[in-house]
């Protein structure tokens, strides 16, 4: 089990405990998480800003309860330009694309460029 996912499965555990929506516990966790790891990332990101808007975004999502599929996978994508090219960031990146992936959010998977008409 990947750090992320261990992560996802410590917090999911603790708020069936409390009764509380295990989903929202994984994406707040996450999103904490990349917040710290994003705050002690001392080096230049050129996109720091737009990371950081997104997450404050959904901090306010999951105040207002389970979040809708489009505003969580356009934040994921945003967050994930802005910081997924920096390997310090990857880990907190990835369990937040596995708690975000909880809400029934699809993998968004890149296909190979494929040339029609070339033999």
């Amino acid at each position: 089990m990947a750090t992320g996912e261990a992560e996802v499965a410590r917090v999911t555990a603790g708020a069936v405990a409390d009764g509380e929506d295990p989903r929202l516990m994984s994406l707040r966790a996450a999103v904490e998480r990349l917040w710290v790891d994003l705050s002690g990332y001392q080096a230049p990101l050129a996109d720091r800003e737009v990371a950081e808007r997104e997450l404050t975004g959904l901090l306010g999502l999951l105040d207002a309860g389970v979040p809708e599929d489009a505003p969580l996978s356009t934040a994921l994508l945003r967050i994930a330009a802005a910081a997924g090219s920096v390997s310090a960031l990857a880990p907190a990146v990835s369990q937040l694309r596995e708690a975000v992936e909880l809400f029934g959010v699809p993998r968004h998977r890149v296909l190979p460029h494929v040339r029609h008409g070339a033999s």
